[in-house]
């Protein structure tokens, strides 16, 4: 399967390419998934070491479970590794059994792994701008809260897929995503950065 055919192709496709040899095909699956697994683990974790080393983790043991003929084709990949991914890091959070420390470096962006086609506006360097200072009250939701936010609009899982994940009522799922979104915009407002939330809604 050359480059523009593994572009073009179904992830299920990518998959069998991949159970049958084809390692560039996994390496596609990667780059299509790696942002938004990556930043719902950092979202969680809150740690750039920790969610490196997790995600990692959750890379080799989707690579096992794939070659061994443990994924199921009926699920949809993207949800399936956010599932491993997001077990991953609760376990982590068991273990220390204390939140993590969080990485304060002003230079880290969590989706610095994403490549622009087109060089920087001001106006798309205000909206990044925006969208870091979401991020930042994202931090602050409650945990449930937080994690379904991240994996609806992160992730890009329906609200059914999340209920699946974490264990809980659809209608549960959905008011957990109605609460953080009030309270991202109440915090917001508390700090006076208001239009920001708007504008990245």
């Amino acid at each position: 399967m050359d480059n523009s055919l593994m572009k073009k192709a179904q992830d299920r496709d990518l998959i069998k390419a991949f159970m049958s040899g084809n390692d560039c095909c996994f390496n596609e699956l990667l780059t299509r998934y790696k942002s938004k697994v990556f930043t719902t683990i950092y979202l969680i974790v809150k740690d750039r070491e920790i969610a490196e080393d997790l995600f990692q983790e959750v890379m080799i043991k989707v690579v096992r479970m794939i070659r061994s003929g443990k994924y199921n084709e009926e699920g949809k990949f993207l949800p399936w590794v956010v599932r491993i991914a997001r077990n991953l890091a609760i376990d982590h959070f068991r273990k220390v059994q204390r939140n993590p420390i969080q990485n304060e470096s002003a230079d880290y962006d969590i989706f610095n792994s994403i490549q622009r086609a087109e060089p920087s506006s001001e106006e798309q360097i205000i909206k990044e701008e925006n969208a870091r200072y979401i991020r930042s009250l994202i931090q602050e939701l409650p945990d449930k809260q937080r994690e379904v936010l991240v994996m609806r609009t992160y992730g890009e899982l329906s609200f059914k897929e999340i209920a699946d994940i974490t264990d809980v009522s659809i209608n549960t799922a959905l008011g957990r995503m109605r609460y953080a979104l009030l309270n991202l915009k109440k915090l917001a407002q508390e700090s006076g950065k208001s239009r920001a939330y708007e504008e990245t809604k």
